[in-house]
């Protein structure tokens, strides 16, 4: 890392505080993330999840570092079983066509591959072999019915990171029915499987992995034993990535240095789920709002801070990178401006460096911008803070695009010719003095979403609405 810029600090969940980040390997850092389990469409919650990590990999990169980043895909569960068996769809039909519209869900929201994507039904080997070395080391056991239950009470330290004690876990527990544990605490490890559902061979019978075995057994397949940071979402803080501890250091590997976990999705302050029938798809929104304003929307609220949704927010997520891209129209190619002493570039980095602080880091966007802004109104050379701009942005996954592209929505269903014959007609008017026709012809693009700004340049547009921005 460059000595001149701040070191890098993390709020670990494990021990409720920042620290500073602790790589296993010099210059390398390994960050496995729990992903989807892909038997239904992403929700918003999905798209915290990838916007936040994304960025985190982002600014890790940017910092120089060289990042190995795997996030998994669940693709044999309990709900994928029930939803293919009620759609009559075949397995890897269901959890391919999941897979691919999640896929196309991250690229509309400017969310980098990971590194490494590994699949539960491609690992099953080595979960088999992670579960025998558990029962070899006596914190699992099989009582005879193809189950394999990992005893939680053999691993002391169980309870650490979600801040419960064995005695508190133990009175809300139960055994459900057809469960053969010796105590309701343990969990399983793998299920025998009922007749017609997929199933692999293993010492026990017939069967397939519980869940929570196939974290521990990815991790280590793909980053080893040891790494540096595993994250996903507040709702696995518990019981999954308290499992994921039990049995990976169960089975001796050290697992994860640090711990981070994304704060929840509110909709219209309450909790998104489900059950109440308030979650939101993000394919429902993309026509709407666009990958880079939900984006923004989401880095608009620092990760760990619940994240509210509404309209009302949505829309001045829009209009704040509408600002953003707006500063950085009609850019020259070269003004002969040079950057300034630069206050701009270490005040983001100051931000990134305080656990991935995006609200503050768009903060300084937004300071930058203002500064083009004044400069371009008085004349004087903008372009090399611009690119300053663009590059600050690009940390964050955004500010990429034609600032032309951005603030007239891509044109998706315009009829641009129309448009700019309207405007043409307008400046003519304007030549004329007949500023009747002209203020005409503004409202009557303005009736059809289209806003007019006149400039130096001449006359821009874009949209009010859809995937462009409002004023």
């Amino acid at each position: 890392m460059s000595e001149s810029l701040p070191p890098i600090h993390i709020h670990d969940s494990m021990e409720g505080r920042k620290l500073p980040l602790s790589l296993v390997q010099p210059g390398k850092v390994g960050i496995y993330v729990c992903g989807m389990t892909v038997y239904d469409f992403c929700h918003l919650g999905h798209a915290r999840v990838m916007v936040t990590f994304d960025t985190v990999v982002r600014y890790l990169r940017a910092r120089g570092l060289e990042v190995t980043y795997v996030r998994n895909i669940t693709d044999i569960d309990d709900k994928i079983i029930r939803r293919a068996a009620e759609r009559g769809e075949g397995l890897d039909s269901l959890t391919q066509r999941f897979i691919d519209a999640m896929h196309e869900d991250e690229a509309a929201l400017g969310c980098i591959a990971p590194t490494v994507e590994p699949r539960a039904t491609q690992h099953v080997g080595q979960m088999l072999e992670l579960i025998e070395t558990l029962v070899r080391r006596g914190h699992a056991y099989a009582p005879g019915n193809g189950d394999v239950y990992y005893a939680v009470r053999s691993f002391p330290a169980y309870g650490r990171l979600s801040g419960r004690s064995l005695e508190e876990l133990h009175s809300g527990a139960r055994v459900e029915p057809g469960e053969d544990k010796r105590d309701p605490l343990d969990f399983a490890l793998w299920k025998a499987t009922e007749p017609g559902e997929p199933a692999w061979d293993s010492p026990w019978g017939p069967g397939r992995p519980g869940w929570h075995i196939e974290c521990s057994a990815m991790s280590q397949e793909t980053l080893g034993c040891r790494f540096d940071i595993h994250g996903g979402g507040a709702d696995l803080l518990f019981p999954h990535h308290e499992n994921e501890i039990a049995q990976s250091q169960g089975a001796g590997c050290a697992f994860a240095q640090h711990w981070m976990h994304n704060g929840f999705v509110r909709i219209d302050e309450e909790k998104m789920s489900k059950s109440l029938g308030n979650f939101r798809l993000v394919r429902d929104l993309l026509p709407i709002y666009g990958g880079e304003v939900l984006r923004f929307f989401i880095l608009n609220s620092h990760y760990r801070s619940p994240l509210n949704f509404s309209e009302k927010l949505l829309e001045q997520a829009r209009s704040g990178l509408t600002r953003l891209y707006t500063a950085l129209r009609e850019l020259p190619d070269d003004d002969g401006s040079i950057l300034p002493e630069d206050s701009w570039g270490p005040r983001f980095h100051s931000a990134m460096a305080d656990d991935f602080h995006t609200p503050e880091a768009l903060a300084v966007l937004f300071d930058l911008a203002r500064e083009i802004n004044r400069r371009r109104d008085a004349g004087e050379p903008f372009a090399a803070l611009a690119r300053r701009l663009r590059e600050l942005g690009a940390v964050l996954g955004i500010l990429q695009r034609r600032p032309e592209d951005f603030l007239r929505g891509d044109a998706a269903g315009i009829d641009v010719d129309w448009i700019e014959g309207r405007i043409a007609a307008r400046a003519a008017a304007r030549r004329e003095r007949n500023f009747a026709e002209a203020d005409r012809l503004r409202k009557e693009l303005e009736e059809c979403g289209i806003l007019l700004e006149d400039g130096p340049g001449g006359t821009t547009w874009r949209q009010a609405g859809g995937r462009g921005g409002v004023a």
